[in-house]
């Protein structure tokens, strides 16, 4: 399973640090990354890392957001800095196996809510 931790509410301009774990047996993923999702809209990718250091990111938070992980801990991190009210939305790590740095992996944790006000 996919646990995230280190979503809530700041105001604009503000920084998150939200932290999302492996567990469970889950090993030798090669994406990890997080999705974010407003309502009546579809969950888009955020950012996305390979276990080898690849990433990707959504135009909108290029420049603010930087996404790492420890491979050892199967942690995925995303520093969310200069955060806008835009930026709201529930956020949902994934993780798996698949190569391509795109696609969503088959492991979803719960979302974690990142409110941002003005």
């Amino acid at each position: 399973q996919l646990q995230a931790f280190g979503g809530g509410l700041v105001q604009a301009g503000g920084s998150l640090r939200p932290s999302c774990a492996a567990s469970g047996g889950i090993v030798s993923l090669n994406v990890m990354g997080w999705y974010r999702q407003t309502r009546g809209q579809t969950r888009e990718l955020v950012a996305a890392v390979t276990s080898g250091g690849r990433t990707n990111y959504v135009d909108s938070v290029k420049g603010r957001f930087t996404i790492s992980r420890d491979n050892a801990k199967n942690t995925v991190y995303l520093q969310m800095n200069d955060l806008k009210p835009e930026d709201t939305a529930v956020y949902y790590c994934n993780a798996g196996h698949h190569s391509y740095i795109g696609f969503a992996g088959g492991y979803w944790g719960k979302g974690t809510q990142v409110t941002v006000s003005s």
